[in-house]
Formats: C-alpha cells, sequence, structure tokens
C-alpha cells in the first residue's frame, strides 16, 4: 500500500513590489511627469511600493481579525472615551507623514506636478494600510477648506500640523456632518452652536457618522441659534477634538462605534455633542459652501482609493491564476479566465485615467497653473470620477473574489475585505445619485458640456493607431448623446425627467472619458513604449458599453418604486428609442485622413 502523503495545500497569492509592477501607474508617471521630476521621486515610489507588497501587506494580513477599540469609563469611573486602534494604523501614520502623503501638494516642489505625485504615492500606500487613506483623505480636505477660508489665526494653529512630514507633530482631521436627520440632505441638520457671555462658541447636537474619532481637529457643520433653515443657515466651525496632553475636549463624549459592513478598522464614532468649544472658521452663514473646498479633495481620494483596490485585487487575482491549476492546467492559461482578467484590467484602467486626470487638473489649479477649460473640466470631472470609479470597484471587486473560487469567499484568505471595503466608495462624500445632480450643477455652472469636448478633441491630438479610432468615435457617438439629451430634457421643462436620467447621464460622460483617456494613453505607449497592451484595455473598454442614455418614461420610475399596477403604462411610452452606442457608425477612414472634428461631427 502506498502510504505517500499526497499534497493538498494550496499557494496563496503574492504580491511583488507594487510600484515596478504596476505598468499602468509607471507608463502614466512616464507619459505625465516630467523626467526630471520622476528622477526625484523614484526612490520613494520604488521604496514605498516594496513596502506596500512587503512588510506592510504582511502585517496587514496578521492583523486581520483586530478591529479598533473604544473604552467608556477608566478603572475608577471617570469617563475617557478612549481609543485604541489596530498596529496596522500605528504603523500607517509615521508612514504617511514621511512620505509626505498630506505634505507635498501644500510643499509643491513639483508645481502642478506634485498632486499626481502625492497620488500616485497615496495609490500604493491605501490597499494595505485598512484604509487609513480616509483620515488623509480628510486631512487634505480640512488643510485645504482653512486656506481657502482666509481664517489666519486657524491656518496658523491648523495647517502647519496638518501638512507636517514629522509624526510627532503631525495632525489629521475629521469631518463632522452627516447626522440623523439629513444624511446627505446636510440642510436638515440640527447640531446647534451657541455662543457664552464670553463670546466663546459651542456645540450642541448629535453627529451620527464621523469619520477617524481618532483624529485631531475636525471640521463641523452646525447652525447658530437664530439662524434660518437649510444650508445656508449652517455655519462652518473648527473643533480641536483633543487637548494638549490626548484627552478628548470636555463637553464631548463618544457614544459608539459603528458596527458597519466593510472599513471595519477605521474608527466611525457617533458622537454627541454638549457644548464642545468650537471656532467659527467663516461667516456664521453658509457653511455648506465654505466646505465645499474639502469636499472636493476627499471625492477625489475616493476615486485614487477607488483605483487603488481594483489594482490590489487584480494584482492578487492575477498571481493567484498562475498558481491554481484546474482542468489539467492554471488557471492563466484558460481562455475565459484569461478574457475575465483582462476585462477587469480593462475596466481598471479606464478608472485610472480618469482619477489621475482629475489629479492633474486639481494641481494645475491649486499652482495657478489652470486655463479657464482646465478648471471648469475640474469641476466637471470631480463628480464624474468619483461616482464611476466607485461603482467600478464594488463590481471589480466582486468579480476578484470570485476569481479565486471559494477561496475568495474565505475571511482568512483576506480577499473579503477588499470588496468589504470597496463598498464604502459609492457611499462616502456623496452617493452615486447625489454626485449625480451635483454633475448638472457643475454643467449649469460652467454653461454646459463643451469642456468635455475640448477634453476629448486633445485626446485625439495625436491619435493614428487605426485599431484605437472605433472606441474614440464610440465615445465620441456616446458623448454626443449626452448632450442631445441634456438637451432635450431641459427644454421639456420637466424636472423629474431631468433627474430621472441624472444617473445615466453621468455615467455616459464618465465613460466616454474613461475610453477617450485610455485611448490618449496608449497611443502614447505605441509611440514611445512599443506596448500594444494599453490599446487592448482600450477597445475592451468600449466594447464594455459606453452609453446607458437608453430612453425610459420617468412615470414608469415612479409606478415601478411604488409597485403599482399601470395598465397604460405603456401607451404612455411613446416615441421612437433613442440610439444606443450599439449602433454608432463604424469609421471608414484612415486614421491619417481622421480629425477630432470629424470624429465629432460623424458620431
Amino acid at each position: 500500500m502506498d502510504t505517500t502523503a499526497v499534497d493538498t495545500t494550496q499557494a496563496p497569492p503574492d504580491l511583488e513590489n507594487q510600484y515596478t509592477d504596476d505598468r499602468v501607474l509607471t507608463s502614466y508617471l512616464k507619459r505625465a511627469v516630467p523626467k526630471d521630476v520622476r528622477a526625484d521621486i523614484e526612490e520613494s515610489l520604488h521604496t514605498l511600493g516594496a513596502r506596500a507588497g512587503g512588510d506592510l501587506y504582511a502585517l496587514q494580513q496578521s492583523d486581520r481579525r483586530n478591529e479598533p477599540t473604544l473604552t467608556r469609563w477608566s478603572a475608577w469611573g471617570e469617563r475617557i472615551d478612549e481609543i485604541s486602534v489596530t498596529d496596522v494604523w500605528q504603523t500607517a501614520a509615521p508612514i504617511a507623514a514621511r512620505y509626505g502623503l498630506i505634505g507635498l501638494p501644500y510643499e509643491a516642489p513639483y508645481g502642478a506636478h506634485s498632486r499626481p505625485i502625492q497620488f500616485a504615492l497615496a495609490h500604493l500606500f491605501i490597499p494595505s494600510t485598512d484604509m487609513y487613506g480616509c483620515p488623509l483623505a480628510m486631512t487634505d480636505g480640512a488643510a485645504r477648506t482653512l486656506l481657502a477660508s482666509g481664517n489666519e489665526a486657524l491656518i496658523d494653529e491648523a495647517v502647519p500640523h496638518l501638512t507636517s512630514r514629522d509624526p510627532e507633530s503631525a495632525w489629521t482631521s475629521g469631518q463632522w456632518m452627516t447626522e440623523l436627520s439629513g444624511g446627505s440632505d446636510v440642510g436638515r441638520a440640527l447640531t446647534t452652536a451657541r455662543q457664552d457671555d464670553d463670546g466663546a462658541w459651542r456645540l450642541y447636537g448629535r453627529k451620527w457618522f464621523t469619520s477617524a474619532i481618532t483624529a485631531n481637529m475636525a471640521l463641523a457643520l452646525a447652525r447658530p441659534e437664530g439662524n434660518p433653515d437649510g444650508g445656508k443657515g449652517l455655519a462652518l466651525f473648527y473643533v480641536r477634538i483633543r487637548t494638549d496632553d490626548g484627552a478628548l475636549q470636555p463637553g464631548l463624549k463618544v457614544l459608539r462605534l459603528k458596527d458597519k459592513l466593510g472599513t471595519r478598522k477605521l474608527p466611525t464614532a457617533e458622537l454627541h455633542l454638549d457644548g464642545v468649544r468650537a471656532e467659527p472658521v467663516t461667516e456664521l452663514k453658509r457653511g455648506t459652501r465654505h466646505i465645499s473646498p474639502m469636499l472636493n479633495i476627499t471625492r477625489t481620494w475616493n476615486a485614487v482609493t477607488a483605483t487603488s483596490f481594483m489594482r490590489r485585487a487584480i494584482a492578487l487575482a492575477r498571481d493567484y491564476a498562475t498558481k491554481r491549476t484546474a482542468f489539467g492546467k492554471p488557471l492563466i492559461d484558460q481562455p475565459l479566465h484569461q478574457d475575465t482578467l483582462a476585462q477587469m484590467q480593462s475596466t481598471y484602467e479606464g478608472a485610472f485615467h480618469l482619477s489621475f486626470r482629475v489629479a492633474e487638473l486639481l494641481g494645475r489649479t491649486e499652482n495657478e497653473a489652470a486655463s479657464d477649460t482646465d478648471q471648469a473640466l475640474l469641476r466637471l470631472l470631480t463628480p464624474v470620477a468619483k461616482l464611476l470609479t466607485a461603482k467600478q470597484c464594488v463590481s471589480l471587486t466582486s468579480e476578484a473574489m470570485e476569481a479565486f473560487g471559494g477561496a475568495g469567499y474565505v475571511e482568512d484568505t483576506g480577499i473579503p475585505q477588499i470588496h468589504r471595503d470597496a463598498q464604502v466608495l459609492p457611499i462616502w462624500e456623496g452617493t452615486t445619485n447625489v454626485l449625480s445632480l451635483d454633475l448638472l450643477r457643475a454643467v449649469k455652472h460652467v454653461g454646459g458640456i463643451d469642456p468635455l469636448f475640448d477634453e476629448f478633441k486633445r485626446c485625439m491630438d495625436t491619435l493614428s493607431a487605426p485599431r484605437l479610432v472605433p472606441p474614440m468615435k464610440q465615445a465620441a457617438q456616446a458623448l454626443k448623446h449626452a448632450r442631445q439629451w441634456l438637451g432635450r430634457t431641459h427644454a421639456s421643462d420637466n424636472d423629474d425627467l431631468v433627474q430621472s436620467g441624472a444617473r445615466r447621464f453621468a455615467m455616459t460622460v464618465g465613460r466616454a472619458l474613461e475610453v477617450a483617456l485610455t485611448v490618449h494613453h496608449a497611443q502614447w505607449a505605441l509611440d514611445h513604449e512599443n506596448d500594444g497592451r494599453p490599446a487592448e484595455a482600450a477597445v475592451r473598454l468600449a466594447q464594455h458599453g459606453i452609453d446607458r442614455l437608453h430612453k425610459v418614461d420617468p412615470h414608469g420610475a415612479h409606478v415601478l418604486a411604488h409597485d403599482y399596477n399601470c395598465p397604460t403604462l405603456f401607451e404612455c411610452h411613446t416615441g421612437t428609442p433613442d440610439r444606443t452606442d450599439s449602433e454608432a457608425p463604424v469609421p471608414t477612414a484612415s486614421p491619417s485622413e481622421v480629425t477630432p472634428e470629424q470624429v465629432l461631427s460623424d458620431a
């Protein structure tokens, strides 16, 4: 009898240097960042990439079961509300400071390129540090908001700490807006601000969802007594969360840490404000307007976080596919599995180029290097990038779980955590629907979507590869359809019609720009790197579908949402359906004969 043991173990996926192993990131930096800047930052990228795939990832896996804890009382009955964080968070904080993950764009050593460099570092850092990118996003947003406020006293007090590279003096910030009464409708906030006899302001109320209560300070919305209802009656306040010895400020109580689906390493708290001292950041009204610089920054962080999670999921799934054998050969050699990984990769590449285009525009705007078109484009693309990449990330991380089979559903592998954490991205900093409506406001603010067409033309400047013309035509057709839809719906003077299509409009615009930006990079990669992989990604991205603006009757949504029968609904839905992108014309001219104007006019 043969007693030889059969090895039935499965090798887990491994990660290499997450900088040198990420073709999309390294190629993008070669195209978008000057050579001298790359040379100066290369060591930091390489070192952080090695840690992201090495000791930080190993620590993350070993620390997987740990979560932050809240200790309300000391042994002798004193209310202390002490928060303990995980080993990963304790390790991540000084690394973030030393690498300048907040400080870099404020130091601006590379001018407008400082933002893309910052987010390249964040792209490497975030997936291995259990959502420590969240307090970094809030901190970055707080620094920008305080600088925009012009309040010199608060700028001098807080901004040097928020942007410090010294772990001993570096602060993080929270953002206190969400209340049970309003959620995204922050104008319904019930927290009030009262002024003492000595002139000090104090806040009273309940903040239902506050991120990273371990922060040193927060920006909070509250309504000064006597102010009117709604967003205009709110004011923006600065709150020091902790005293100099690290204790919570008097009048601030942590009711509980939230029990969430994902981001469980992040100490998200529900707070009771009972006279905590605060200082007005600006005038005592229009607080939602004054906090908007924070939202623009945090939404960009959200998009970069989404791309970083996609990259991590793909890196693990691809490595696992080389080690897992099924039906006689490795998964990586199975045609259907190859196709699945390729589609995931194309989604990631589109999301990456959209997110980092926003980072570029943000850097140009902050360094006074942006044209009027750049600024308008930033206003349009910020909500689009956030909402689209977040939804793509949830879908892709779900696909990645499936790529591992049953192992992907087992907590010990660490794969489910990626998907659970990704699910917060469409919710934080404005849900998909809220951001779709924000895009419509942005369109009105900048006077239309012409800046998107200008961006499209920029992406076509060097287009010459025949294979890249069809996806560009398809994207152009979708973008033109979006403009037509916008004109028709506004002309109808039917707000319900406009709102009901807002998400599909935003998705169409976002997907069209993802394809255009990916094509733009793909042409550069062909010309400068002799690499056809980005072109394959662009083609696949377009084939996956761009146009979401099919014609629907908004009354049908009302019927289905309320779930009642409407026999006449079919009769109400009249007219010819709008053309979909699957019917987009196929170009017949050679690439050398195609101009941006022809592509846009032919679509």
